[in-house]
């Protein structure tokens, strides 16, 4: 089971590595900033809808926000 501090975590790092800020993040997914923070800080715990619309604006799976951004190996 994935526990929700994880997973704040993980929106977090691929938010990060997006380049984007929880504004930017919102509009890009149609999730509220405040959900977005409550999230992050491991407050909330996300719906299945939240999830793929968050994944949706972060141009991720799912599977990242629950287990961790992937790791590309270099060629």
């Amino acid at each position: 089971m994935v526990h929700r501090e994880e997973i704040g975590k993980n929106l977090r790092e691929l938010r990060f590595r997006r380049g984007l800020n929880q504004i930017e993040l919102a509009a890009a997914s149609g999730v509220g900033q405040d959900t977005i923070s409550l999230l992050e800080a491991g407050k909330h715990d996300p719906r299945p809808s939240t999830l793929r619309k968050l994944a949706s604006g972060l141009n991720a799976e799912i599977e990242e926000l629950l287990y961790g951004p992937k790791v590309y190996a270099p060629s």
